[in-house]
């Protein structure tokens, strides 16, 4: 198709509204490009426990066990590896695409012959079988849908509309068609995780040469999971994160850790250990020793918190995902003791 057809359709398909998907409350707005590169209107429900569902793209993200609070953020995963930047699942029923397609058809936009191939493609003159409608309640017509954010890649999903007959795979040869492999990767990117400010202790400024003892809240760090599911074939994915270590980088070379790795593990829900008193000539399992002050300004302590991510889905399926990390920034003042001469 030549570029100028292209970009014809493509102003075409920008002035249509979408039908309903599989008639159900949740509306999906299309946006087309390169032919067929759908992002989906974000909708939500809450059920009568008022947990929300969050359906995006054909896939419907349930969240009630995530991360949540002002804190929370998105993992960043430790391997050079990405979510799908688009993927394909089912679309429309038989009656829906072609009330979709015949309008774009009738405006002539996109041109006569290309036209007519489409019609011959979709069997449209065909009344009775015509996109697949001796089919109807057996199948759906498969599209492609666009991450949100339009990552690189976001205009790979460049393949037509497909028909996938109920219980049957998709075909093996499109890639990021859902799977329960391909939605624990999409239930990934929507995991949201604690904040990681680390709690220092003695309270106050920390002092030169002293060790300063860090821990995190046993109560905040546990698994958090997302699980993405498309009801219309039965088929879903949770994807977990649990929290695993803590790394601390003390914000400058002059500085110990504890351990001398800087990674504390997580041990019995926590990580690291309160400071109490008493301890104090004690070298915290977790914490750090500055060797100098901060003088009038402070050192910017980064802690990162490493989750392993897994899943579990549809048909006994399963496994491990790139591990994540999540971290922030706080300032730490280090002050000099101060002698007493008497």
């Amino acid at each position: 198709m030549s570029a100028v057809r292209k970009s014809a359709r493509a102003v075409t398909v920008l002035t249509l509204t979408c039908a309903s998907l599989f008639a159900s409350p949740v509306a999906f707005a299309g946006r087309e490009s390169n032919g067929n590169a759908n992002e989906a209107e974000q909708s939500a429900q809450a059920d009568d426990k008022g947990n929300l569902s969050v359906t995006v793209g054909g896939v419907v993200f349930d969240r009630s066990k995530n991360g949540s609070g002002g804190s929370a953020g998105a993992l960043t995963s430790s391997a050079s590896w990405t979510p799908p930047p688009c993927w394909y699942a089912p679309k429309y029923t038989p009656e829906q695409l072609q009330k979709h397609l015949e309008p774009i058809w009738e405006a002539e936009s996109t041109g006569y012959q290309w036209d007519a191939e489409q019609r011959k493609k979709y069997n449209a003159d065909d009344e009775e079988k015509g996109f697949h409608k001796d089919k109807t309640g057996k199948g759906y017509w498969w599209g492609s849908y666009v991450n949100e954010s339009y990552p690189p890649g976001w205009d790979s999903c460049d393949k037509d509309y497909f028909w996938v007959d109920q219980g049957d795979p998709p075909p093996a040869d499109i890639e990021n068609a859902v799977t329960p492999e391909v939605l624990a990767e999409l239930a990934y990117a929507e995991i949201r995780v604690p904040g990681t400010e680390v709690t220092l202790a003695p309270a106050e400024a920390t002092k030169v040469n002293l060790p300063t003892w860090a821990w995190l809240d046993g109560a905040e760090f546990k698994p958090v999971s997302v699980t993405a599911s498309v009801p219309v074939i039965g088929i879903e994915a949770t994807a977990t994160a649990e929290p695993v270590s803590l790394k601390i980088e003390p914000g400058t070379p002059d500085a110990e850790t504890y351990p001398a790795s800087g990674v504390c593990e997580i041990n019995g829900g926590r990580i690291g250990e309160p400071y109490a008193k008493g301890k104090a000539d004690r070298t915290p399992p977790c914490g750090v020793k500055y060797l100098r002050s901060s003088g009038d300004g402070t050192f910017p302590l980064q802690a990162t918190v490493t989750w392993e991510i897994h899943w579990t889905g549809s048909g006994g399926a399963g496994g491990d995902l790139p591990d994540g990390e999540f971290g922030a920034t706080q300032d730490v003042v280090v002050q000099e003791i101060q002698a007493v001469n008497r």
